[in-house]
């Protein structure tokens, strides 16, 4: 049987390799790294599609080094002890020269098989890269996660896309032998939802279905394949990322029925319980924060108790969590305040910390004013001195902006009483 044209037109060389500009960019941390030759054990994190498997090779390619590969669904500790050995007789133990490890879907590793990889990463036996689509911050395990670099791989954009299709259509040899012609698209990239994989696997499926003699891409015909075939092209992908959406809006609008209906559907579709306990975590953060700061509590309580249970008991836990935040009080003040902090911040750059607000653990610097005029809050009535906190150039700059909510009205009041007109509370 053919190969899938995805595979079939995997790029071989780093030339060849479309989008990550900003780790193989000219100025790319990936592309300095490359040219030293001094490879670290490194972690890809990114969606499914976007080339980790193929940045992997192609990084063994241009370092010329020995490369071993695993996938954490089907290998164990006695098959990574099986090439840990190989790689300490291969000669190269030490330097730039130690075979490269691969594990795609490294976040599937338990914390033994995990362990089992840290004296030859630690050693210099092995230069490990993994590739997982969760955030490594909760699936890797500290000490593992200490000895590599993490990575973060972004999904294609539009014109990325493009360059991936017209490339398989000027390389591939079944490809080349047909008269293609893209007329519409937008369908298409849509569809494939920034994963080269899926789009190539929809482009191969119309052209296997189409016997004319010019084949012609247009938007109607690229939804009436997809209705015709859809096991083909979404088997976890596009339904992981909009059902999740789905899950996360009817909880931010306050709807428990829907929320319960597309949590529902998340485990009926075999989704990784700590994958939507994660996502409860950050909306009781986003979405409600200190309208209900219980929420928080909650959220991430769900994740601890889905994390040692796991299904099918979980899913009573993820249907409590998922009802009590729908029908909590709702705020993204917090979401807003630190966004709108951080754009300050990259406006105006590294501003000075004013001298009061400064550490003075050094004699010279108490003689330079540092911390001189710093009054200890405790010290005046109602533990409130009045001082001010934000360098002169954005003084008065209100980050904080209560909602209309019990709780938040409260802070507004608190705030008001103390700060009287300074922040307009």
């Amino acid at each position: 049987m053919n190969k899938p044209l995805a595979e079939r037109v995997r790029p071989k060389t780093l030339e060849h390799y479309i989008g990550q500009r900003h780790l193989l960019g000219e100025q790319g941390i990936l592309n300095k790294i490359l040219q030293t030759g001094l490879i670290p054990s490194l972690i890809l994190w990114g969606p499914p599609g976007i080339g980790k498997t193929t940045l992997a090779e192609l990084i063994a390619a241009k370092s010329k080094r020995p490369f071993y590969t695993l996938s954490a669904i089907n290998s164990g500790v006695k098959d990574i002890r099986a090439i840990i050995d190989k790689a300490k007789n291969s000669g190269n133990l030490f330097g730039d020269k130690s075979p490269i490890l691969f594990i795609d879907e490294i976040h599937r590793f338990s914390k033994s098989q995990q362990d089992s990889l840290l004296a030859a990463v630690e050693k210099g036996w092995i230069t490990l890269i993994g590739a997982t689509t969760e955030n490594p911050s909760f699936e890797v395990i500290p000490a593992l996660l200490s000895r590599c670099q993490v990575y973060t791989l972004k999904p294609f954009d539009k014109a990325d896309l493009l360059a991936i299709l017209k490339q398989a259509i000027d390389t591939d040899k079944s490809l080349q032998s047909k008269q293609i012609l893209l007329e519409e698209t937008d369908a298409l990239l849509q569809l494939s939802g920034g994963d080269a994989r899926r789009l190539l696997n929809v482009f191969e499926l119309l052209i296997l279905n189409d016997t004319a003699e010019q084949i012609l891409i247009t938007n109607k015909k690229v939804q009436e394949q997809v209705q015709k075939n859809p096991a083909r092209y979404d088997k976890t992908g596009e339904q992981h990322y909009d059902i999740i959406s789905a899950f996360v809006k009817s909880i931010r609008d306050s709807d428990p029925n829907a929320a319960v209906y597309w949590l529902a559907r998340m485990i009926a579709g075999g989704e990784d319980p700590k994958f939507i306990a994660r996502r409860l975590v950050i909306l009781a953060s986003e979405d409600i924060g200190n309208a209900n700061p219980t929420a928080f509590i909650m959220a991430n309580n769900t994740f601890q108790a889905v994390t040692s249970i796991g299904f099918p008991e979980s899913r009573i836990i993820l249907s409590q969590c998922a009802i009590y935040l729908a029908t909590s009080a709702k705020s993204n003040a917090a979401y807003q305040a630190i966004g709108e902090a951080q754009e300050i911040v990259e406006q105006t750059g590294d501003l000075a910390v004013p001298l009061a607000l400064r550490n003075a653990p050094t004699k010279l610097m108490k003689e330079m004013g540092y911390g001189a005029d710093y009054k200890y809050a405790h010290n005046y009535e109602n533990n409130f001195a009045s001082a001010e906190f934000l360098p002169e150039e954005i003084s008065n700059t209100v980050f904080f902006k209560p909602q209309n909510n019990a709780r938040e009205n409260s802070m507004r009041d608190f705030l008001k009483t103390r700060w009287k007109d300074k922040y307009g509370y």
